[in-house]
């Protein structure tokens, strides 16, 4: 039984970070001898097959009437560009004019692609099926084999009634404001939770529990650092499995110029995710702040990289190898989606948290609560206080030594292993 072959379906959301971090995962199963197979969305069609993959792809919309193919995730760049401007409300509106709207686009994909996820899944034959994602997919839960989650966006995700409410941005210790969010989340979205949760039942699957869009799987991981995690607040059950990191070993070397590798001051690497930097005036007006600073900077341009200049200390491009180049900088300045925060935390690395939307702003909060950075106003910093910011986070040598002993700590316990593992042994 331990050489068995196996069949591993994997389904991602179609943004870039939860399919890196199956991508990473279903590495490791593949060079054990397993066949690895995503139902990916559609736009992903010949970026896995190279990577060794079998894609089998969904469409979460019907195809577009030019029949053109899109970029890898295009349908959220294009969805979130055209939102972006509610990014600048409290967390507490976003509930209504971003949350809401982001479940309702996520689940109208569901219902899209169920027939086409049943068919794949008979076709298929798989032993186990994994999802990374916040809404339930009703075919992986009926699927007959054993069922797997992983939580790779926000471990608020796992409810808890000493932790703070998942997208609100609160700290731990604020129950009064916490309650009220929960309220005000309920009242926004509990008709939606009960329109899907009545599908889902209707589909074959376990009634939801309330108010949450994914249910408890067999086996369920989450992605987040213990030293970062809310550990003396919400127990974990026998079910859950921490991953302190999950970094795919697929990424190519950075080719980093020499005069931005060496210099002067310190190598800072500056990332809004392949969404977040979609808003392209904070992009710009992000990049003129560090342009009168003393370091050097790698900067990730995102979807609209034609429409961003850098000046002469820093380089980037559309899309960079950002595991490769975590580990040769200094400082990381970043939206705070959780993939960027765990890696950045897996090397060691202190940062400035510019949060936008979704779990950027939890773990914008717990990255500043337990002093590993500083977590700004991101539509309302000025100039000063970012290289403020900076420089205190530059120049904390303690920090800094606390924060490769972290890395250190992190990177020993395997965590993308530990993910394979633990498939491996849910299938068996």
């Amino acid at each position: 039984m331990a050489d068995q072959k196996l069949t591993v379906l994997f389904l991602p959301e179609s943004a870039y970070g939860p399919t890196n971090n199956c991508i990473g995962i279903g590495d490791i199963l593949l060079k054990r001898g397993h066949r690895v197979v995503f139902a990916a969305e559609s736009s992903w069609k010949g970026r896995l097959a190279p990577l060794g993959f079998e894609e089998a792809l969904v469409d979460l919309t019907p195809p577009s009437e030019d029949g053109g193919e899109q970029d890898a995730g295009q349908f959220w760049k294009d969805y979130i560009t055209q939102i972006s401007p509610e990014f600048r409300k409290s967390t507490t509106e976003q509930l209504e004019t971003v949350t809401r709207p982001i479940l309702e686009e996520l689940i109208a994909g569901v219902e899209y692609a169920e027939p086409q996820l049943k068919r794949i899944i008979d076709e298929v034959r798989p032993d186990v099926v994994v999802e990374d994602n916040v809404v339930l997919f009703p075919a992986l839960a009926t699927a007959g084999v054993p069922f797997v989650r992983i939580v790779s966006c926000n471990p608020l995700e796992v409810p808890g009634k000493a932790v703070p409410p998942a997208f609100s941005g609160l700290s731990s210790g604020d129950h009064e404001a916490a309650a009220a969010f929960r309220a005000e989340y309920e009242r926004t979205h509990g008709e939606l939770w009960a329109r899907f949760d009545e599908y889902v039942q209707a589909q074959g699957a376990p009634a939801l529990p309330h108010m949450e869009f994914m249910p408890e799987a067999d086996v369920n991981l989450y992605l987040f650092p213990e030293v970062a995690d809310y550990v003396d607040r919400r127990p974990l059950g026998e079910k859950w499995h921490r991953l302190d990191s999950s970094v795919r070993r697929v990424d190519a070397e950075a080719r980093v110029p020499d005069h931005i590798a060496s210099g002067g001051g310190s190598l800072v690497y500056f990332s809004l995710g392949s969404l977040g930097s979609a808003d392209v005036e904070l992009m710009r007006e992000v990049i003129g702040v560090l342009a009168d600073t003393p370091h050097r900077y790698i900067v990730s341009k995102g979807p609209r990289h034609d429409e961003i200049e850098l000046p002469g200390n820093m380089w980037g491009a559309e899309f960079l190898p950002q595991t490769t180049i975590l580990p040769l900088v200094d400082l990381v300045i970043t939206h705070g989606g959780n993939n960027t925060v765990t890696e950045s935390l897996h090397f060691g690395k202190p940062m400035v948290v510019l949060p936008l939307f979704w779990d950027q702003y939890d773990n914008a909060q717990r990255v500043h609560e337990i002093g590993l950075g500083e977590r700004l106003d991101t539509y309302r910093f000025t100039p000063e206080e970012l290289r403020t910011a900076m420089e205190s986070l530059l120049g904390n040598a303690s920090l800094r030594r606390n924060l490769t002993e972290i890395g250190e700590e992190i990177r020993s316990r395997e965590g993308v292993t530990r993910a394979a593992d633990l498939i491996e042994s849910a299938a068996r």
